[in-house]
C-alpha cells in the first residue's frame, strides 16, 4: 500500500506539489525524489545522549548517512550538530514507498526483555513487547524485504547506569554494586547488524558487562 499526502513528515525537502492533494503528483513524488541509490541511511531514535548518540556516531563512521530522532530537543540538536543531519519521520513507510523497497530495522531491547529486574514490572513488560514487536516486523516485514534485529544491552555504561556505581536492588534483597561496559561496544555491534546486505540477519543479539549478574538472575 503506496502513502498518501499527509503521511510523512519531512525533515528534508517538500515536495513541489505541496500539500500533493493530487494522488498522483504524490506518487511522481515518491518515485522521483525518495529514490536514493548506493547510499546507507539509518534512522536513529533516542539519538540525543546515551546509546542512541553513539550509535548515531558510530553509524556515521562506518559511512552511513544518519537521520537522529528523539523527544528532548536541547540533546538531539547536539547530536545533530555533531551529525549535520536532519530529523525525519516514517521510516516504515518510507521503505515500502521507495524503489527498489527495502530496509532495516533494528530494536532496542535489554536483558529485561528475558530476565527481569525486582520490582520491575513495567520496564520488562515492555521491553517483552518490544521483543514481539521485533518478531511481528521480521514476518510481516518480509514481503517489503524489510529485515527487523533486535539488540538486547546489559549495562552500558551511560548516566542511566550511574546508579550501577553505588549499588541496585538484588533478587535475594542484597544491594550490589554492578560493573558495566564502555557503550561504544555497543555501538559497534549495531554497526555490524546493519551493516548486513538484506539476504541476512542478526535476528536477536546480546552485549552485556560480562561480570553484571544476568545468567542465573531471578
Amino acid at each position: 500500500m503506496r502513502p498518501g499526502p499527509g503521511d510523512y513528515t519531512f525533515g528534508i525537502e517538500q515536495p513541489s506539489c505541496w500539500p500533493c492533494q493530487d494522488q498522483e503528483s504524490f506518487r511522481v513524488y515518491v518515485d522521483e525524489k525518495l529514490v536514493i541509490t548506493n547510499v546507507r541511511i539509518a534512522l536513529v531514535t533516542g539519538a540525543g545522549s546515551g546509546i542512541g548518540r553513539a550509535v548515531s556516531l558510530a553509524l556515521q563512521s562506518a559511512g552511513f548517512s544518519v537521520v537522529p530522532a528523539g523527544r528532548r530537543a536541547p540533546e538531539l540538536e547536539q547530536t545533530a550538530s555533531l551529525l549535520n543531519s536532519t530529523v525525519l519521520r516514517g521510516s516504515i513507510k518510507l521503505m515500502k514507498a521507495q524503489h527498489p523497497q527495502g530496509g532495516r530495522i533494528i530494536n532496542n531491547g535489554s536483558i529485561s526483555a528475558r530476565v527481569p529486574r525486582p520490582n520491575s514490572a513495567p520496564y520488562t513488560a515492555t521491553k517483552h513487547a518490544i521483543t514481539g514487536l521485533t518478531k511481528c516486523i521480521s514476518l510481516d516485514g518480509r514481503k517489503y524485504d524489510i529485515a527487523c534485529g533486535q539488540i538486547d544491552i546489559g549495562n552500558a555504561a551511560t548516566p542511566l547506569t550511574e546508579r550501577m556505581k553505588r549499588g541496585v536492588p538484588q533478587a535475594n534483597g542484597s544491594i550490589e554494586v554492578e560493573p558495566t561496559m564502555d557503550v561504544k561496544h555497543v555501538a559497534e555491534a549495531v554497526v555490524y547488524m546493519a551493516s548486513l546486505p538484506l539476504d541476512a540477519n542478526v535476528q536477536f543479539l546480546t552485549v552485556m558487562a560480562t561480570k553484571m549478574p544476568f545468567v542465573g538472575r531471578g
